[in-house]
C-alpha cells in the first residue's frame, strides 16, 4: 500500500497492490498494520454499503458531531465516484478547506478521512457502490449536512441538477452552520 497526503490535514489517498491476470484482479482492500505503521485508526465499528443507481447522484456534505465524530475508512466497489471532503476541525491548519478524489473500481484506492471532516460524493456512472468503515457508531441526533454547492466553498462539482435526498436540498450554508453550531 502507499499512502499519499491529501490536501486536508490528516487525510490519505491509499493505493493498493492490485495483482492482476486473465481472471480478473485479487487486492488486499485492509490492513491493520500497514494503517498502524503510519498512525491511523485501525478500530472500525460498523461498516456501511451505500448504493447510487443514477450518473449524477450527490450526498453530502456528511458528518457526525462530537462526541460521535468519525473517522472513516471509504472504498469503491462498483462504478466511479467523486469524493469530497471539507474540513471543519477548528483546530486544524485546514479548517475551511476542501478537496477531492475521485474513487473507482477501475482503479482500487481507499481513502482514509479523520474525524471532523464533512463527506460528500457525486456518481460518475450510473451503479455505483461506496463501501467505508467507521470508527465510531451512527447516532442520528448528531448527524449533520453543510450545503453541497455552498457558493463561498466553490466545489467544482460535475453536474448541475444532481438527484438530491431533501436533507441535501436544505442543508445550511457553511456560514450558517458555523454560527449556530460552530466548528467541530
Amino acid at each position: 500500500m502507499e499512502f499519499i497526503s491529501l490536501k486536508i490535514q490528516g487525510a490519505f489517498r491509499i493505493n493498493m497492490n492490485v495483482l492482476r491476470d486473465h481472471r480478473g484482479f485479487f487486492m488486499r482492500t485492509y490492513d491493520q498494520d500497514e494503517l498502524k505503521q503510519h498512525g491511523l485508526v485501525t478500530e472500525w465499528v460498523q461498516e456501511s454499503h451505500s448504493f447510487s443507481a443514477t450518473k449524477g447522484t450527490v450526498r453530502g456534505l456528511h458528518f457526525q458531531r462530537p462526541p460521535h465524530a468519525e473517522t472513516k475508512l471509504v472504498r469503491a466497489a462498483q462504478g466511479s465516484i467523486l469524493m469530497v471532503l471539507l474540513d471543519l476541525r477548528e483546530t486544524s491548519l485546514t479548517f475551511g478547506s476542501w478537496d477531492t478524489v475521485t474513487l473507482s473500481i477501475e482503479k482500487p484506492e481507499l481513502l482514509y478521512v479523520p474525524k471532523g471532516i464533512a463527506m460528500g460524493m457525486c456518481t460518475l456512472t450510473d451503479n455505483c457502490s461506496l463501501l467505508y468503515k467507521m470508527d465510531t457508531a451512527y447516532e442520528p441526533k448528531s448527524a449533520r449536512t453543510v450545503r453541497w454547492n455552498d457558493p463561498a466553498l466553490a466545489i467544482p462539482w460535475p453536474v448541475n441538477d444532481p438527484l438530491l435526498s431533501d436533507k441535501d436540498k436544505t442543508a445550511p450554508l457553511l456560514k450558517d452552520f458555523l454560527a449556530l453550531e460552530g466548528a467541530l
